[in-house]
């Protein structure tokens, strides 16, 4: 029984990264998974992605390209203003200028960095280095 997909998900795709597969297959899809995947393909975490029908269910075919050190989700999704993101910079990524933190904000999925530029705010849902 899976208590969280998202999570579920991203262990997936690291382990698979980790031990140097190419593809890594991810079911069930949400449309959280999807756009953090654009943002991890927009940053070059991962090669591609492509939604697939199978058998009434969709599944996630992801093609690796081992770039990724490190991709957990933040339990619990802590709301953050912009003007903190630097104290979970500190606490989720490795350095400075290394790594995202996925950002979910009114305007939709976004890194730490546009987030910053925008002057928004959101709740915290990855990270990635």
């Amino acid at each position: 029984m899976r208590l969280d997909p998202f999570t579920d998900a991203l262990i997936a795709i690291k382990n698979s990264d980790f031990i140097a597969k190419r593809i890594c297959v991810v079911t069930p899809v949400s449309k959280l998974l999807i756009e953090t995947l654009d943002i991890l393909v927009k940053e070059k975490y991962i090669a591609s992605y492509e939604v697939k029908m199978k058998a009434e269910k969709k599944e996630v075919v992801v093609k690796l390209n081992g770039m990724i050190t490190n991709l957990k989700a933040i339990k619990p999704r802590y709301a953050v203003a912009y003007t903190e993101l630097e104290k979970f910079e500190k606490r989720f990524l490795p350095s400075r200028n290394v790594g995202i933190l996925i950002i979910s904000t009114p305007k939709g999925l976004k890194i730490h960095v546009e987030a910053k530029k925008e002057k928004i705010g959101g709740r915290l849902i990855a990270f990635v280095y």
